[in-house]
């Protein structure tokens, strides 16, 4: 059995090739229908082309700007002076190694 995605793959390769061999075919058969034949296709094409054009058009024009790139830098320059304001963790190991002998003594003596 085939999953959803390959019957749709499957679907969309048989339409392909009815339309690769039909469509010159009808070309051939119906030179009545030879003009209608051609503009419907790029009647299509077209639409689709101009149509993914505004749609470009319309992101770009409701897309607000980029920051700057002086304002990310500022930032980034925020951000690591106050990453290294903050203790590192090998350094808060090393603090809690120093207070664990404290602690120890302190808890020896209460007894």
């Amino acid at each position: 059995m085939v999953s959803k995605d390959q019957a749709i793959g499957w679907i969309i390769l048989i339409v392909c090739v009815i339309i690769i061999v039909g469509y010159p075919l009808a070309l051939v058969l119906w030179p009545d229908l030879q003009m209608l034949l051609i503009a419907i296709p790029v009647a299509i094409a077209m639409i689709l082309v101009f149509g993914i054009g505004a749609w470009i058009g319309w992101t770009m024009a409701t897309t607000p700007p980029p920051k700057p790139i002086e304002e990310i830098e500022a930032e980034l320059e925020e951000e690591t002076k106050k990453e290294e304001e903050k203790p590192t963790t090998e350094e808060k190991k090393e603090e809690e190694e120093k207070e664990k002998p404290k602690k120890k003594e302190k808890s020896e003596e209460e007894e």
